[in-house]
């Protein structure tokens, strides 16, 4: 029997860009090609460094300084933002650099010009964070080859610039594994996810994982899904957490920033199980702390730390090295450790599967839910 998959609808469509997402497909199930209308434009913007003066790889110089552009919303959002800015923190910290300067993005009308910001300040690494950053990311890495560029959930579509790397993660990977979780825990047999927006991959893509691993493990479970279309509005989260508790879901995982941080509360409230997404949400939301049972988890933080340092060790990233895949192989993604519950043998075994399966390519993580758009019936 087909999964029903429930989309409650409680927010207006806004006109307003992602914010803690970016363009990174599953390499377990994609290959390296981007998913449609994810990848920044392949084109040198016009006025652009030649090809010949760009950097091939060599040497950096000693000299770092970096600096980190943040997605829209707060610095301190307990979720992307803040964990990619401190494993840049901590990557500047490890390679004997001062402490990054960072520039707190209001509205994406402003990326190019914060970016400039930075460059203007002499920072010569720098790290934008978000997929919709990508394009300014990637224009200024053709005009600034001197400079090296990180771009945090961004796909970096080939040919280029060999001064600019994405850092993208398998979401489908610990999506599925939040699915083997809310399966395995839920007794009514109906859970939810809250996404940020449609029109996001890598959000659609944690969300698909988690529909395929929970149907792995029941093929008949019910799993609603809302699409806020928002990730920086809890009250919006919350009410469309209740709107699934309603229906008789007793565990909602959020992909949907600060507004999915609204719906674990409502989690909580309810007494239902949370399960958070991108960092360990039972250290970094207290206030929901009583009812997450785990995280699925982007190392962002660690991501970050050893970009920073392969610039410092190894010389400019990018061209061939175009992106750098965080998945199950390298530690990439994961789950956080369980709290509130004590997982059974059987969930552990299922886990451990899984992720074997994800290393060796036995277990495709988007089968049979694609990954490659939102798939909502």
């Amino acid at each position: 029997m087909r999964t029903r998959a429930l989309v409650v609808l409680v927010a207006m469509m806004f006109i307003v860009a992602c914010t803690n997402t970016g363009a990174s497909p599953s390499p377990s199930a994609t290959t390296s090609q981007a998913p449609s209308g994810s990848a920044p434009s392949s084109q040198e913007p016009s006025g652009s460094a030649p090809a010949s003066a760009l950097p091939t790889g060599g040497d950096f110089p000693d000299d770092i300084v970096v600096g980190v552009v943040t997605d829209i919303g707060q610095l301190e959002d307990k979720s992307f933002n803040e964990y990619s800015w401190k494993g840049a923190q901590a990557g500047a910290a490890a390679i004997g650099a001062d402490e990054p300067d960072v520039i707190v993005t209001n509205d994406t009308a402003d990326y190019a010009q914060n970016i400039q910001q930075l460059i203007d300040d002499g920072a010569n690494v720098i790290v934008t964070i978000g997929f919709l950053i990508g394009n300014d990311t990637r224009a200024k890495a053709f005009v600034y080859p001197e400079i090296q560029f990180i771009g945090v959930d961004q796909f970096v579509a080939p040919p280029g610039p060999p001064n600019y790397q994405g850092i993208l993660f398998a979401e489908a990977q610990p999506g599925y594994l939040a699915g083997l979780v809310a399966a395995h825990v839920t007794e009514t047999n109906v859970i939810g996810t809250v996404g940020g927006q449609s029109d996001v991959p890598p959000v659609y893509t944690y969300i698909n994982g988690y529909r395929n691993g929970a149907t792995s493990v029941n093929p008949d479970i019910e799993i609603l899904i809302n699409y806020a279309e928002d990730f920086n509005d809890p009250a919006k989260g919350e009410v469309a957490a209740n709107a699934m508790i309603g229906a008789d879901a007793d565990v909602i995982f959020q992909v949907a920033g600060l507004t999915g941080a609204g719906a674990l509360r409502a989690a909580c409230e309810a007494d239902i199980w949370g399960i958070g997404v991108d960092v360990d949400q039972h250290g970094s939301l207290p206030d929901a702390a009583g009812c997450i049972i785990t995280s699925a988890e982007k190392k962002l933080e660690n991501a970050v730390k050893q970009a920073i340092e392969r610039v410092a060790n190894e010389g400019y990233q990018g061209g061939e090295a175009a992106n750098f895949f965080n998945d199950a192989n390298n530690d990439g993604i994961g789950l956080s450790p369980f709290t509130n519950i004590e997982p059974s043998a059987e969930l552990q075994a299922a886990i451990d599967a899984a992720i074997a399966g994800f290393k060796d390519g036995s277990l495709d993580p988007c089968a049979p839910i694609l990954c490659d758009g939102p798939n909502l019936v």
